[in-house]
């Protein structure tokens, strides 16, 4: 018995799950997949296991995704401290240990950390620069101007990153989707070992009369221990109020 995946003629990329029908055992139409899109014209058919070899291409396409995390920007009696760490992660290897994931920019007034596709955030660093430059340095403006371009632009859109852009007054989390997200906390992080780095800062924040240099150092030394892909190589920048 021969399977075979019933598509219309949009790509397998495109079309939508409907669901298996079978018939009776023998039945040269048993195990057919089926598949709709919103055209309703022109059929092929596509043998099973070329279908399914397209899917896991996708997989591994996916599992070597280059992966490079955990920024986290705290602020603190005026001061304001973004820390990231140096491992860049591709598949399951290390191919690097020290990057520099943290930027200065607008003559060194506005500090700004990446997570995600290395090439693409620097991408986003270089418009983002020049939302600064056209708005003079309003960090505000130039955010939610870049999430409007990132979200909407055809080649912007497949940018993969998150950028945290902060200044002596402001800290915004700004993602492809169009966010542009104020914490209500002095404290903001991206990447995978954020949600650790953010948990420490918080307890540091709450028990302790650290300084935000120190609350950055000790919260990525701990996301360091807990999450695989961030390392303890961490690349510190600071505002001074």
């Amino acid at each position: 018995m021969k399977g075979r995946v019933v598509l219309l003629k949009d790509s397998a990329a495109d079309a939508l799950w409907h669901g298996i029908r079978a018939t009776k055992p023998g039945s040269r139409r048993c195990d057919i997949l089926d598949f709709a899109s919103n055209r309703r014209r022109g059929r092929r058919t596509l043998d099973l296991r070329r279908f399914f070899s397209l899917v896991l291409d996708k997989s591994s396409r996916d599992k070597a995704r280059i992966r490079s995390t955990t920024v986290i920007c705290v602020r603190r009696n005026g001061q304001v401290v973004m820390a990231a760490d140096g491992q860049v992660t591709l598949g399951d290897h290390v191919l690097k240990h020290s990057a520099k994931k943290i930027r200065r920019l607008y003559q060194d007034k506005i500090l700004a950390g990446f997570a995600g596709s290395t090439a693409d955030a620097f991408n986003l660093f270089q418009r983002f620069e020049t939302k600064l430059e056209q708005y003079a340095g309003n960090l505000n403006r130039a955010a939610v101007e870049l999430a409007k371009d990132w979200r909407t632009d055809k080649m912007l859109r497949n940018l993969e990153a998150l950028l945290v852009v902060a200044d002596k007054g402001q800290t915004f989390l700004i993602s492809g989707s169009g966010d542009v997200i104020d914490p209500d906390e002095p404290i903001a992080a991206i990447g995978s070992g954020g949600s650790y780095a953010v948990a420490a800062a918080r307890a540091l924040l709450e028990n302790t009369d650290l300084g935000a240099l120190e609350i950055a150092q000790k919260a990525m030394e701990i996301a360091g221990e807990i999450c695989i892909y961030t390392n303890d190589r961490v690349t510190i920048e600071e505002l001074k109020g």
